[in-house]
This record gives structure tokens, C-alpha cells and sequence, in this order.
């Protein structure tokens, strides 16, 4: 089975649909999949659900989608960075559930683990835990979280081999491997590709189980999100 694809619109093709829930990799604009965001603001698809740790900013990463109002509910955990994304929720435009970061992750990887729902102390007594079954274990509350999985996962990895074995880059890896897991098909941009057993089984973070096209985006931009330097 051949995973190559030649370009990220290409890697997208006959994948995303419009209503679907797209799972994105990264942590604020680090390690998040550029090209495949791009190619999925041109595709045109609207009325999705994205489940990310945040947005991106204005003009980067998922806040692209934004501005071009192809995203209706968000699932994530922070969003302080995107003034669109503030503007579109106050207005009652977009649809937000806040998740708490650590659950968030859990929920992506018991998601991609096949388990269906988990307890956690995270959120009770908040509004987190409203609407959700709460029960006592050894004396603790604990709420009920329902765990993901989306249609389509789109994400980032350092090296990638033939057959979808990935290396992450240092804090690159965030999100990326849970999201990976949770996706129905999942699409990784990479960086370096590798024939397949050029990679030593004990360097692999994800096996290619979890991952069915790879495109290669050997010069992304990387940008910072917030540049600080201290004064001359």
C-alpha cells in the first residue's frame, strides 16, 4: 500500500467532507501541520468541528479556517491568542466545548486506544463538569469524560518512513501523537521521508498503524508565536 502523496491537496483528496470532526496536531503554532491546513482552507469543506489545543493565531494555522468560517464548533483548551476566535464566540457565530488540556489529550488517546470514556477528578465542581455524570470513588468526585476520535487527523512529525513509522521533534510532538491515534484516517505532514527500516524500531514514537497517507513538507515556515527580546 502506497502512503506517498505527492502534495497536501492531493493527500486530501476524497477525504474530507464537509460536517466532518478534523483532529490537529500541535501547540500554539508549534509542530502543527501547515501545509495540510492550507490545503484544507482550499478545499472549501465548511461546517467542521476541529478538535485542537487552540487555534492558531489570526493569520496562521487554524485560524485561517476561521477566517474563512469553515469551522463551527471548536474542542479545545486554550484560545487567548486568536482575536477572530474571541469575536466569532461572543457574537454567538462559533460553537466552543472548553476541555482542560490534560483531558484533552487523554481524550484523544483513549479515543485512538478504543476506550470509550474515562473518569477524571479534573473539572468537578466547575463548569466543566456540567450536563456529565459524576461519581465517588474512595471518596473523591470524579467526572465522566467522553473520549474522541475523529474523521479525519491531520498532523506533523519530524521523519516519517514509507509504510507511516514517525519521529517527532522534541516539544514538536505535543499533541501530534494522540491526535494521530484518534483519527479514522489519519494524514501526516513530514519533514524527511525514509524508506521503510531506515528507522530504528526503537527510535519510532508512532508505528505506521496509525497512519494512512504521508506528504512531505520539507521547508515549512515554523513561525513563532510571540517574539521576545529583551531591550538593547
Amino acid at each position: 500500500m502506497n502512503k506517498v502523496y505527492p502534495d497536501a491537496a492531493s493527500a486530501l483528496a476524497g477525504i474530507v467532507k464537509d460536517g466532518q470532526t478534523i483532529a490537529v496536531g500541535g501547540f500554539g503554532l508549534c509542530g502543527i501541520p501547515e501545509a495540510l491546513i492550507k490545503a484544507l482552507r482550499d478545499s472549501g469543506v465548511t461546517g467542521l468541528t476541529a478538535i485542537s489545543n487552540n487555534a492558531g493565531i489570526d493569520d496562521a494555522g487554524l485560524g485561517l479556517l476561521l477566517q474563512t468560517r469553515q469551522i463551527k464548533k471548536m474542542i479545545s483548551s486554550y484560545v487567548g491568542e486568536n482575536k477572530e476566535f474571541a469575536r466569532q464566540y461572543l457574537a454567538g457565530e462559533l460553537e466552543i466545548e472548553f476541555t482542560p488540556q490534560g483531558t484533552l489529550a487523554e481524550k484523544l488517546r483513549a479515543g485512538g486506544a478504543g476506550i470509550p470514556a474515562f473518569f477524571t477528578k479534573t473539572g468537578v465542581g466547575t463548569i466543566v463538569a456540567e450536563g456529565k455524570d459524576v461519581r465517588e470513588f474512595d471518596g473523591e468526585q470524579y467526572v465522566l469524560e467522553r473520549s474522541l476520535v475523529s474523521d479525519v487527523s491531520l498532523v506533523k512529525a519530524w521523519k516519517a518512513d514509507k509504510s507511516g513509522n514517525l519521529v517527532f521533534r522534541k516539544t514538536a510532538r505535543n499533541f501530534n501523537p494522540n491526535v494521530a491515534m484518534a483519527g479514522k484516517v489519519t494524514i501526516v505532514e513530514v519533514e524527511e521521508l525514509l524508506e521503510t527500516g531506515a528507522i530504528d524500531p526503537d527510535h519510532v514514537h508512532l508505528p505506521g498503524i496509525f497512519v494512512q497517507r504521508i506528504v512531505v513538507n520539507a521547508h515549512p515556515e515554523k513561525r513563532i508565536e510571540q517574539r521576545t527580546v529583551r531591550p538593547n
